[in-house]
């Protein structure tokens, strides 16, 4: 009797998951990560993609530290990956929404 798709699929997908959490912990970029396992990257970003199911990205409120917000620092914005972008003063719409977009594409 032939397994149904969905209990093939499990231990594929707990494998995937398993291995792009080892790349993400790993401080290595994804083709050195698929090149040392022997991986192909198109794989590895199509289950990092299905595993993500286009997760929308998220943001967290946060509250400056000390007596105010300095207008001529740059925002540093943390992604739940510890990847951190700083945003400088000044800094135009178009720009912002290019990053957001880079941000949404990869969560």
């Amino acid at each position: 009797m032939r397994a149904p798709d969905n209990q093939k699929q499990r231990p594929r997908r707990e494998h995937w998951q398993e291995l792009i959490l080892q790349q993400e912990q790993s401080g290595l970029s994804v083709h050195a990560f698929c090149e040392q396992r022997g991986l192909t990257e198109a794989s590895f970003y199509n289950w990092r993609k299905q595993l993500r199911g286009g997760t929308p990205v998220g943001f967290a409120l946060v509250e400056a530290k000390g007596s105010g917000l300095n207008p001529k620092a740059p925002v540093e914005l943390v992604v739940a990956t510890g990847e951190r972008v700083q945003i400088s003063p000044g800094a135009d719409a178009a720009t912002l929404r290019m990053v957001l977009g880079v941000l949404r594409e990869r969560a």
